[in-house]
């Protein structure tokens, strides 16, 4: 039994069997070969059209007729899979230069499937022919097929650099090629360069080869990409579809209509992603778009709406649909059985070996027949010199191989020449004929004389090499597809939008809108004013900041989101309008509030953002870190249970913090206590608090001279100045800011406040009193403070707010 079996581990079985695997599907189906930069079934479908002369220029064959044979013969797997390569080799949206020319559904950009087999016909393109030519003339090497019945070619003897112009795609095991198409007529330019100067470097080769050239069109947007494929063999380039604006001259309503798409962009997908995008309002400047293809070629209508700039709704359009992609060029091919990525220069120079091996291995095939076909007309020629003494020799001959073995010795002949003597024609004996004898000899010896000498000389094989190559040019050469530009700056809202400053209003109640300030027209004192705003009797300005249309604005709700726009992002309106309620422009949750507003000019390192919970957890972070949260909602903090974010200040690192609680306790200390974090983190203890049922009520960022208002539901309050209360460290307990006693209440606003504001104080059941705060006397910290309202029994004061309106 010992001889029979063999002990092996199974790491090593396992390892032996997965790398045989892996490299069966590298070489034998996912990777193509650089020389004719096709895999081995695209190679076998070709080949199994050429011995069947289904050429260019004769009737179509059915596609089952095809796809059977290429399976049969040569390609053992499931016929979708071949036809499925036939089928693409023929669609003239997927290959540069289609190999198959195909009658019938071969599908469309619009991503529909091509009929069935049994319907379509085909047949090879001219180019395709290219391809083969030369094939039976020994260049290439044969191997058996699956069961050894027949013979396949391992290679093609391609004139074409196939690799480059169609490209190539696929995966294998650990590694993957994506190779884009070329334009033919710059691949050969770029061949003839390598070839007159060998050192020639890729930077050069570049002003043969500005880039790939798809079937689809389009446009390369930025060459970085090409550059990096072309030097490194990897590199990602951006696509984008080719559009033109056209604009109706009665309703000056502007339509993009795009006429070539990105290479491999399913039309009709697009389309309805479009629809899609206008249907939820995600781009807003569209009035409707439609399929207008037809045979004029491809047109996508995309209609706008009156007044929105083409320029924003296309760079919208490239963001957020496949009018822009990215086509990751990867060079990866089979060279010597081992898969390589070249670069740019390398794949050229393997074409180049692989033809002069070809035009080598053909001088040589074709010397070997011209000169057995000299040995013959030399046989024939010694005859005719000598042809009635040839004639007499045959009839005194009893057989011809009497015949045969007289003419050898009599007149020194070869077998075989002795043998073509006999099988001459008595036609060949006149005097036609016979120069003809003679004029085909002296051609056969030139021809002798022109293959030793490309043989002899390998700059003869290179010039050889050059003229084939322009020969293909001439027949196939084209123009450009895909045009490539350089990157330039998107034009985005803002490049179009005029800066100027604008009065930004939140209410009370929660409306929100931008107004020009030059609506406010300046007026002598004594003045009636305008009316700021037209709203409900209960509702008021809580806060009104004063920003540039390109200035930032961040909101912060209690569920410690963040959310950050524009200026010219908000809803505009009139000075008389309510505007647009907050929870709707940023689609608020449920219970989610807003608690915090900060204009912020623009985002620089330097400053940070502090924030407070009602539990007394306070962080920092740094401004910088919200930058790419515009326009967008993010967690700004990570809340624990039963907490809510209160308040958000800016700083700038060397600030005071106060922070208050419902139980009239403050603490003061300077912000350096506080490490700045990310995001995502919880923060540090900003203050203990003493009691159960107390909390935060308010956090500011203080500096000396400033005034502090508290309030109490009780309806009394103060102002005190923030000079008197100390610092102390984080974490404390706090002092007293105000006496919360029987009389007073709990603490429920506190708030910095200059003398020429005003207050707004609101009850539990409705009232609203306004007062001017420099009506409210400056007391001491320790103090219970004055009555701000007269509130009725059972009634509560909720809040008080400072007004930020001004005449």
């Amino acid at each position: 039994m010992s001889e029979i079996y063999s002990e092996v581990t199974i790491e090593n079985e396992l390892k032996k069997s997965y790398l045989d695997y892996a490299m069966s599907v590298i070489i034998g189906r996912a990777l193509p070969d650089v020389r004719d930069g096709l895999k081995p079934v695209h190679r076998r479908a070709l080949f199994s059209m050429h011995e069947m002369n289904n050429d260019w220029n004769k009737p179509y064959k059915k596609s089952a007729r095809i796809v059977g044979d290429v399976i049969g013969k040569y390609h053992p797997h499931g016929d979708s899979a071949v036809y499925d390569t036939i089928v693409r080799m023929a669609q003239d949206f997927s290959l540069r230069y289609p190999l198959v020319d195909g009658q019938g559904n071969f599908g469309s950009v619009d991503g529909d499937p091509p009929a069935a087999m049994r319907y379509t016909e085909i047949r090879m393109t001219r180019i395709a022919h290219e391809m083969l030519a030369d094939l039976e003339k020994e260049t290439v090497e044969f191997v058996p097929n699956y069961d050894d019945s027949l013979s396949e070619p391992l290679i093609l003897p391609t004139k074409l650099p196939l690799l480059l112009i169609n490209g190539s795609s696929g995966i294998a095991v650990g590694m993957a090629t994506n190779i884009p198409p070329h334009n033919i007529g710059e691949i050969i330019a770029a061949i003839k360069e390598v070839i007159d100067n060998p050192e020639v470097t890729i930077i050069d080769l570049l002003k043969h080869i500005p880039g790939p050239d798809f079937p689809t069109g389009g446009i390369i947007y930025g060459k970085n990409g090409i550059y990096d494929a072309y030097t490194t063999g990897r590199g990602i380039i951006r696509l984008r579809a080719k559009f033109l604006v056209e604009r109706d001259e009665k309703t000056d309503i502007e339509t993009i209509v795009v006429t070539e798409l990105p290479y491999q962009v399913n039309k009709a997908k697009l389309v309805e992603k479009i629809a899609e995008l206008i249907k939820n309002k995600q781009i807003e400047g569209i009035k409707y778009s439609r399929d207008e293809s037809g045979r004029q070629g491809m047109r996508i209508a995309i209609v706008l709406k009156k007044e929105h700039p083409s320029e924003i709704v296309i760079n919208q359009l490239f963001k957020l649909t496949n009018l822009q992609t990215t086509f990751g060029i990867i060079l990866l091919s089979v060279v010597d059985t081992k898969p390589e990525i070249l670069n740019l220069k390398q794949i050229l120079e393997h074409f180049i070996l692989h033809r002069k091996d070809i035009i080598i291995k053909r001088t040589q095939y074709d010397l070997k027949k011209a000169e057995h076909r000299s040995h013959l007309l030399e046989g024939l020629k010694i005859a005719l010199d000598n042809i009635d003494a040839v004639v007499a020799l045959i009839k005194s001959s009893k057989a011809p191989s009497e015949a045969k073995e007289k003419l050898a010795k009599e007149f020194s002949l070869s077998e075989i020449q002795s043998q073509a003597i006999l099988d001459m024609k008595l036609q060949r004996l006149t005097n036609l004929e016979r120069e003809k004898i003679l004029e085909e000899y002296q051609n056969v010896l030139k021809d002798i004389t022109w293959f030793k000498e490309i043989l002899a000389s390998e700059n003869i094989v290179l010039d050889i090499i050059k003229k084939e190559l322009d020969e293909v040019e001439k027949l196939f050469g084209d123009k450009r597809r895909t045009e490539i530009v350089s990157e330039t700056k998107e034009i985005t809202i803002a490049d179009l939008i005029v800066e100027e400053d604008m009065a930004v209003t939140i209410t009370d109640s929660g409306y929100i809108k931008r107004t020009p300030i030059s609506i406010y027209q300046t007026q002598r004192r004594g003045g009636k004013g305008k009316i700021g705003m037209s709203m409900k009797e209960e509702d008021f300005v809580e806060h009104m900041f004063i920003a540039s249309t390109h200035h930032y604005m961040m909101f912060f709700t209690n569920i410690g989101k963040s959310y950050s726009c524009k200026v010219y992002d908000l809803p505009e309106g009139g000075r008389t309008g309510r505007g647009k309620a907050i929870v709707n422009v940023f689609s608020f949750a449920e219970d989610e509030k807003l608690m915090t507003v900060l204009p912020v000019p623009e985002f620089k390192d330097g400053l940070y953002v502090a924030l407070a919970t009602k539990n007394g957890i306070l962080k920092k972070t740094k401004l910088m870190e919200f930058r790419r949260s515009v326009n967008r909602s993010i967690f700004a903090i990570t809340l624990r249970p039963e907490d809510e974010l209160i308040s958000a200040r800016l700083t700038d690192g060397n600030m005071d913090i106060f922070l208050g609680t419902a139980s009239g306790q403050v603490s003061r200390f300077h912000e350096s206590a506080i490490r700045a974090s990310g995001k995502q983190t919880q923060g540090v203890i900003g203050m203990r608090i003493k009691k159960d049922n107390d909390r935060i009520v308010v956090m500011e960022v203080v500096s000396d001279g400033k005034a502090l208002f508290i309030a109490t539901e009780n309806g009394y309050g103060k102002r005190t100045l923030v000079d008197e209360f100390t610092s102390h460290h984080r974490g404390s307990k706090g002092i007293i800011g105000i006496k919360t006693s029987e009389r007073n209440g709990k603490v429920v606003s506190i708030f910095l406040v200059d003398e020429d504001e005003d207050i707004m104080l609101i009850s539990n059941t409705g009232k609203i009193v306004r007062t001017s705060a420099g009506q409210i006397t400056l007391v001491s910290r320790n103090t219970q403070g004055v009555k701000l309202i007269d509130l009725d029994e059972n009634e509560k004061l909720v809040s008080a707010v400072r007004i930020s309106e001004k005449e």
